[in-house]
């Protein structure tokens, strides 16, 4: 029976399909079949997974434990996530990739007592002190361990785990199950609070809206979205690829993963689609298995749809779920509706159109502030077609961030039946409740005269055939904030001469009212991204770049 707990999918999977696999990781050799040593079925990963629960409870991980997972994408990975589940401790995750400063003031923050990790994220914490107040449990995956009473193996833990069992007890929706740090692309990286009901109101979310159907096989790019996979019936094949810089994956690997194992589902970030995408224009490359595609974490321009699109079957689309680690998701649009109407809205600046909000879920657009609301109030909502703040409510939005009340206080509104999450995201909703993404609220450039909205702005100039993408930036000067887009060039056309292409952009400029006032263009060989996506743009590096240029 599927109670509360997120894990309990597992066990009811495990005896509805248990020789299916679960996960799968692929092999490093081209083709190579998978291996039992490579693979867990369903029967397995909950096996496995009620295994290693048994020896943490033996250990000292217990309810309510914050442990941090610092383990690479692997049959590991995947058996301990279930595992910290099924125990009901709290799972910490961090992306490795956001680096040494944010990873330990993101530790820090969440104060976790226990750590689980590789030797080489061990010993980072052990040379650079993280958490070291409060961990008192750890254990250690592919590596022998002296003998002390507060370090161990995973190797120990299973044969805890053979010895002991645990004493299961019935998990509340409301039971804190992760803890999950955002990229950290407008700043500090926070750790939002999942309860079980959080994840279940995702994973039904999921299932509704792309019609998931048990059996499936999931190509899991993004190690967090692929822990979904199971949960929905799906087997989950773990690519080989490195995970923090998924802008610089091997297309070979990515095709080859798709076609070895007939995967009908794909999630992969806009940088990941376009850099397959372009490695696969003007090759005979088809991945007809393939019944989806998902891409998110930032928006998807059109050109990157119109290039992987050429390598599915005619009715496959690929889908771009709109949300962020507190809400996900929020809406969801498809290809076929974006290439043929809201592209060409979204070129002549009116933001990306990110679909119908799912059937679950609220969304409001309030006037744009930077100060607390306390309390929820219908004045407070604009009129359809006029930007403001996106507010969302609904079973998948999470209540809090841990240990960062301010920022909690920021972002949640108080109603009379729950809260409303401010997105810190700015857009509207047009006469057919479609909701439309103008770009970060933090991100928006406020000069004397006007409002400019990133997204919008950029539009106008991405319509250029040479332009990869735009960034719309405030350089300071005198006090004073002024405009400026910085452009990153499609590699070929990179050494195209820069003065004859700035008149152009400047051209393009001066025909919209958006972006008229806009009379500095700068060049910048590659974008900062965000370590998670490699896709959002870190517009606050380059606004400061670009105060130093120019200034």
């Amino acid at each position: 029976m599927v109670t509360a707990n997120i894990a309990s999918h597992l066990p009811v999977l495990a005896a509805k399909q248990p020789d299916t696999y679960a996960v799968v990781k692929q092999s490093k050799k081209k083709l190579e079949k998978a291996s039992y040593e490579t693979a867990y079925s369903y029967k397995e990963l909950d096996e496995i997974s009620d295994l290693i629960a048994n020896g943490l409870e033996a250990y000292g991980i217990k309810k309510g434990t914050r442990t941090v997972l610092m383990v690479k994408p692997g049959l590991d990975f995947f058996a301990l996530v279930f595992a910290l589940f099924k125990l009901e401790a709290v799972l910490v995750a961090v992306d490795p990739g956001m680096g040494i400063k944010n990873l330990g003031k993101c530790l820090q923050e969440a104060e976790p007592e226990a750590f689980i990790g590789n030797t080489t994220a061990n010993i980072a914490k052990v040379v650079l002190g993280w958490s070291k107040g409060t961990i008192h449990k750890i254990v250690l995956v592919g590596g022998n361990v002296l003998s002390k009473p507060f370090l161990t193996d995973l190797e120990k833990i299973k044969l805890l785990g053979k010895k002991s069992k645990r004493i299961k007890k019935e998990t509340k929706a409301e039971d804190i199950a992760a803890i999950l740090f955002t990229s950290g692309s407008t700043g500090i990286p926070k750790g939002v609070v999942y309860t079980h009901a959080n994840f279940t109101a995702q994973v039904n979310a999921l299932k509704e809206l792309y019609n998931i159907q048990p059996g499936e096989v999931d190509l899991a790019t993004f190690p967090l979205f692929a822990l979904f996979a199971p949960a929905l019936g799906m087997t989950s094949i773990i690519p080989v690829m490195d995970f923090t810089k998924p802008g610089s994956v091997d297309p070979i690997r990515i095709i080859d993963a798709v076609t070895q194992y007939k995967c009908t589902n794909m999630f992969g970030s806009p940088a990941l689609l376009h850099r397959v995408g372009k490695w696969a224009e003007n090759k005979e490359v088809k991945l007809p298995s393939l019944k989806r595609v998902l891409s998110a974490g930032a928006p998807v321009s059109s050109s990157v749809l119109d290039r992987f699109k050429v390598l599915l079957n005619y009715e496959t689309q690929i889908f771009t779920p709109y949300g962020a680690t507190e809400s996900l998701p929020v809406s969801s649009i498809g290809s076929n509706e974006i290439l043929n109407k809201t592209a060409r809205d979204t070129a002549t600046g009116k933001g990306i159109c990110v679909g119908q909000p799912v059937s679950c879920l609220e969304v409001g657009i309030i006037k744009i502030t930077d100060d607390i609301i306390s309390e929820w109030n219908d004045e407070l909502v604009l009129p359809a077609n006029q930007i403001g703040e996106i507010c969302v409510k609904g079973p998948q939005v999470t209540r809090s961030y841990f240990n960062r009340n301010k920022e909690t206080g920021l972002t949640k509104i108080r109603c009379k039946d729950g809260f409303y999450h401010r997105m810190g995201d700015t857009g509207y909703l047009d006469d057919e409740n479609r909701l439309w993404f103008c770009g970060r609220k933090s991100h928006r450039v406020m000069t004397e005269s006007e409002s400019m909205f990133t997204i919008c702005c950029e539009a106008i100039f991405n319509s250029h055939p040479f332009v990869f993408r735009s960034a719309l930036v405030g350089a300071i000067c005198n006090n004073k904030t002024v405009p400026v887009i910085c452009i990153e060039l499609e590699s070929e056309h990179k050494k195209f001469n820069k003065k004859e292409l700035t008149e152009e952009l400047l051209m393009l400029a001066a025909g919209s009212e958006l972006t008229k006032n806009i009379k500095h263009i700068l060049f910048h060989s590659a974008f900062p991204v965000d370590v998670r996506h490699n896709a959002k743009i870190g517009r606050e590096k380059l606004a400061d770049w670009a105060t130093e240029v120019l200034f």
